[in-house]
């Protein structure tokens, strides 16, 4: 039992260790390659690039706020929590492999952004999607991954729940 429970985890790392590596890495390309507020347009432009900073969280929210308010609400507790949710993924016997994944795929863009906002001051940013009327904010391969992750939780939950039917089998 303790060697299925140590493949797990380390199949969580994995997974954890690659979302990290590809915001880090996508992140270091465009600081590097990027000139701030120039756009590449793809698609017909549908996906843009275009590096900015945040210095806030999710679409800017609480960069207004006074620095020490920013270093407590995005930096301190930030890094608790994801601490935590490091320790329950972890240890918990109870979730499913896909609900576990999912949370580290969580994990693993917090800990991108917060890298960025503790070595940088600020998240670099510089992917935004345009279809007619649905627009993206900027974001990057960290905001993909916690989205992914919260799709995967929300889709195992809801399997588990038997809410698709036949669908899903």
């Amino acid at each position: 039992m303790k060697t299925n429970q140590l493949l797990r985890n380390l199949f969580l790392l994995i997974i954890l260790f690659a979302n990290i590596s590809c915001d880090q890495i996508s992140k270091g390309i465009v600081r590097q390659k990027m000139e701030y507020h120039l756009p590449i347009t793809f698609l017909k432009q549908h996906l843009t690039l275009i590096k900015v900073e945040n210095t806030g969280a999710f679409l800017s929210a609480g960069s207004a706020l006074p620095e020490s308010l920013k270093i407590i609400l995005l930096k301190v507790i930030p890094v608790l929590a994801l601490c935590f949710a490091l320790i329950y993924v972890l240890r918990a016997k109870n979730l499913s492999v896909i609900t576990a994944a999912g949370i580290c795929f969580f994990i693993g863009g917090g800990i991108g952004n917060i890298y960025d906002r503790i070595l940088y001051g600020s998240v670099t940013d510089f992917a935004h999607i345009g279809f007619i009327i649905f627009q993206t904010g900027i974001f990057n391969m960290a905001d993909v991954s916690i989205v992914v992750g919260m799709m995967l939780i929300a889709f195992d939950s809801l399997k588990r729940r038997n809410q698709f039917g036949n669908f899903f089998g």
